[in-house]
């Protein structure tokens, strides 16, 4: 029958190809009357694995980008709460541009870094000056000579250095325990030596490394979730109401060839309190100051009284944790001005 259908379309110049889709489209037509093809891509990501805990409570970066101005190229703050705040959109792209519109924003209080060391990297490996005068607290984070070496950075004369990166600790407000991080600096091997002389012992603030206006890349430990099934891990459905085995379980973990169960497939383990990097996050504001703190103060948190900064949308993490920001990977060629016409202050708190 298809041979004589075909040969029929031949005889009229048709090619085969042709052919064979009139012959579906007459038999079946343009499958209105199949059901619809439904999709439901597995949730849950796939882009870290294996999903296990974090090392450490704050996050190591440790690709940064390469820029030619002489700055440090990351900071640090510690996540405060979030609000909302009314703003002029001034992307020429938007279909909202010109308007007053609402966007959430994450208030993080940025204290001050203190350059503790220097650290300077050279085939032979890396060198190391330290401040001979460090912060009382900074022994409750590492171990501290009984008596400190006095700070030569002569040490750090006549090396081929590939790179130099500052050793800075925090200095929080909220609790006396520090976090010790290395922070590379923009330019080339002998404008960040300079550059690192001019600061070791120092404080950096917040406003001396970003802008209003600027884009950053956020780094943070997210908030940990414990055990968690597929269901919530994964967003595998429920097995339906007559299932004899177990209702919150996938059906099959897979065929018995090869006899191993594959990767992909969902399985219950650790749900958070893993390191995740947001890119290109804005920044909205950078003050010093209370002005930023609503009634009753922030949830979990307190009062804000130094150096804060408010960042567009959201952050990883719960409060108090350590947020790391650095100059972005992927910047962004058009940086739109910042026009915020009212920050909420509103109470916080719950009922």
């Amino acid at each position: 029958m298809i041979y004589y259908f075909l040969e029929s379309f031949r005889s009229v110049s048709c090619s085969e190809k042709e052919a064979r889709e009139s012959y579906i489209k007459v038999n079946y037509g343009n499958n209105s009357d199949t059901m619809p093809q439904t999709k439901r891509p597995l949730r849950g990501s796939r882009a870290y694995w294996p999903k296990k805990r974090a090392k450490r409570i704050y996050p190591r970066i440790k690709n940064w980008p390469s820029v030619q101005t002489t700055i440090p190229l990351g900071f640090s703050g510690y996540k405060a709460g979030m609000t909302h705040i009314m703003i002029t959109d001034t992307n020429t792209n938007s279909k909202t541009k010109g308007q007053i519109i609402s966007k959430p924003v994450t208030i993080l209080e940025c204290p001050p870094l203190f350059v503790y060391g220097v650290r300077g990297y050279t085939p032979a490996g890396p060198v190391d000056v330290l401040f001979d005068k460090p912060n009382k607290n900074l022994s409750r984070k590492i171990k501290l000579p009984k008596t400190p070496k006095k700070s030569n950075l002569v040490k750090l004369e006549g090396n081929k250095f590939s790179r130099v990166n500052l050793i800075c600790h925090t200095q929080p407000i909220f609790k006396k325990k520090p976090e010790v991080f290395e922070m590379a600096i923009g330019g080339t091997p002998e404008e960040q030596l300079n550059f690192a002389k001019n600061v070791f012992g120092k404080e950096i603030k917040i406003s001396e490394v970003f802008k209003v206006g600027d884009y950053i890349d956020v780094s943070a430990v997210t908030i940990g979730k414990g055990f968690q099934g597929v269901v919530k891990r994964f967003g595998c459905r429920l097995q339906r109401r007559k299932n004899e085995q177990a209702h919150r379980k996938i059906g099959c973990h897979g065929t018995n060839n090869p006899g191993k169960i594959r990767i992909y497939v969902p399985q219950a383990g650790q749900l958070g309190f893993q390191t995740r990097t947001e890119y290109n996050k804005r920044i909205l504001k950078i003050a010093s100051g209370d002005d930023i703190n609503p009634k009753g103060g922030l949830v979990n948190y307190g009062l804000i009284k130094g150096d804060y900064m408010l960042l567009e949308g959201s952050v990883p993490g719960p409060t108090k944790r350590l947020v790391r920001f650095r100059t972005p990977m992927r910047s962004y060629a058009t940086k739109y001005p910042v026009d915020i016409k009212y920050i909420s202050l509103e109470s916080k708190q719950s009922d």
